[in-house]
């Protein structure tokens, strides 16, 4: 998968700066900022739910059937 290279950066800061203006930018960097830290944050509880489930049922011997 290709990266952000430093001239895509600046295009897309750019354009950015063009679109929200400079007095609106510092606004919506901490938005997304938050919005990211968020998303981070709930996907590491689901992750870790699934993981606690998963050594849960490890753990726990099979009920023999008669």
């Amino acid at each position: 998968m290709p990266s952000i290279g430093p001239w895509e950066l600046i295009l897309i800061l750019v354009i950015a700066l063009i679109i929200f203006g400079p007095g609106k930018l510092p606004e919506v960097g901490k938005a997304l900022g938050r919005g990211f830290r968020e998303f981070r944050s709930a996907t590491k509880e689901v992750v870790d739910q699934v993981n606690a489930e998963a050594t849960k049922e490890e753990e726990t011997p099979p009920k023999k059937e008669s």
